[in-house]
């Protein structure tokens, strides 16, 4: 191929209108650090109008309890929208934060013990305290059963508002929050697998389990496919799902089994590159020529695609799709709290919401500088470089912000409806206070000043 010769442009590189006023500026959103969290910021808006506004009566909860009737042969599925939406697309939720969880372990700041000391420990107090707080309101009540729901931080969130702070925060800064969050969504999937689960059937969950080993024996003898393991990971899910383990830890434990290692070495990619543009210099337009050549570029590709790691290329190809569609059409499903149901200021005053919200702020910021302190204290984990006193409790702060986890968590605590849109008005109220005192403390602080 000549040197001054370029290939022609994609349909998104392309000067058509679509491309040029849709399209990339889209992309361009979707890359910014901030976008998903004001995606799901906007869904939950939209759910909260929807319940409410009276032009559309009972919409809202007549059309997420809409039922939905599946069956295939053996394989049956009767469940309303809010529910398939729940236990069946975040599985997809899931499965991204066990690819980031796997990532994070394996190649990530999670791998270094020592490194990873601090963050894990930091988290669990962020997790003990705002649960403790939760208690103290509601111990002995039939509400008693969400104390799990203040627990969880919401990465996108937290993240967006890191990235509206730019410099201010230093880089260790911003990596302590994301293995603080990785640790806290490892802390949440135990609490849901442990203290959520009901009704346990143990064949089905030793159905589950044979089914993980199958794929497990199938990576270690270098199976590639991708379709087998999507139809071997369905089959887990629906498992999972009739074990009543939730079935959403399908796609944690999908996740946590992705290969992190690429099958192919760089160098083995190098060579096969270096071997193909050999040929394309040979310039030879015969018939022959060209088939060899058109042959050596697929196994390039294919060469090129396993010198990914899958774990990488299913993140990079999952992850906005998430970010993008699971978790905002879950807010549209989760965050519709009716106020007309429930008498606004008593709510936010009940035992319920004040344990959330209080949990969330008070509980996530002592509980993760105080351990941050005590892990300190003991000589465990190292205190990031750069890092002072004053990003800690303001990162503190901004773990607070814990709306999607929490969120779920909640349908999963309660039947009751009133309940659940007490502890929903806890997690808006909670969560946008923590996270106005997040970026307060880290707008205001001196820049620099390790500790």
């Amino acid at each position: 191929m000549a040197e001054n010769e370029r290939l022609p442009p994609t349909w998104v590189e392309s000067d058509r209108v679509i491309p040029t006023r849709f399209a990339r500026p889209l992309l361009r959103f979707t890359q910014l650090e901030a976008a998903s969290g004001i995606v799901l910021l906007a869904a939950a808006i939209v759910a909260v109008l929807w319940a409410n506004l009276g032009i559309f009566g009972d919409s809202y909860t007549r059309f997420w309890e809409t039922q939905l009737d599946f069956s295939l042969g053996g394989f049956h599925v009767e469940e309303d929208l809010k529910h398939i939406v729940n236990d069946g697309l975040m599985t997809i939720f899931f499965f991204v934060v066990g690819l980031e969880i796997k990532r994070e372990l394996r190649i990530g700041d999670l791998r270094d013990p020592k490194a990873a000391a601090l963050p894990a420990i930091a988290a669990l107090g962020g997790m003990i305290a705002p649960a403790l707080l939760y208690l103290a309101f509601n111990a002995g009540t039939d509400a008693a059963r969400g104390w799990g729901i203040p627990m969880a931080t919401d990465i996108a969130f937290a993240v967006g508002v890191v990235a509206l702070l730019g410099s201010r925060v230093p880089s260790t800064a911003k990596l302590f929050l994301l293995a603080l969050a990785i640790a806290d969504d490892i802390g949440a999937i135990v609490v849901i697998a442990v203290f959520y689960t009901d009704d346990l059937s143990l064949p089905w969950l030793a159905i589950a389990l044979a089914l993980l080993v199958i794929i497990y024996g199938a990576k270690r003898n270098n199976v590639r496919n991708f379709g087998f393991y999507w139809v071997v990971g369905i089959a887990v899910w629906f498992a999972v799902f009739e074990s009543g383990v939730h079935a959403t830890l399908a796609g944690v434990a999908l996740g946590l089994m992705t290969p992190a290692g690429a099958y192919y070495a760089g160098r083995e990619y190098d060579r096969k590159a270096r071997e193909t543009l050999d040929l394309f210099a040979a310039d030879d337009s015969t018939t022959p020529a060209r088939e060899q050549v058109e042959h050596e570029a697929l196994q390039l590709a294919t060469v090129a695609k396993e010198s990914v790691s899958p774990l990488t290329r299913l993140e990079e190809s999952i992850h906005p799709w998430s970010s993008f569609v699971v978790i905002p059409i879950f807010a549209l499903a989760n965050a519709g709290v009716v106020f007309a149901d429930i008498g606004l200021a008593d709510a936010i005053t009940s035992s319920v919401s004040l344990g959330v919200s209080l949990g969330l702020v008070a509980g996530k910021i002592i509980g993760i500088t105080l351990f941050t302190w005590i892990a300190l204290r003991i000589g465990v984990g190292v205190f990031p470089r750069g890092t002072g006193w004053a990003d800690i409790v303001g990162l503190s702060a901004l773990a607070g912000i814990g709306f999607t986890v929490s969120l779920f968590i909640t349908e999963l605590a309660f039947d009751n409806p009133i309940l659940a849109d007490q502890a929903k008005i806890g997690i808006f109220l909670g969560s946008f206070v923590a996270g106005v005192i997040g970026y307060g403390l880290l707008r205001i602080k001196p820049n620099g000043g390790a500790a």
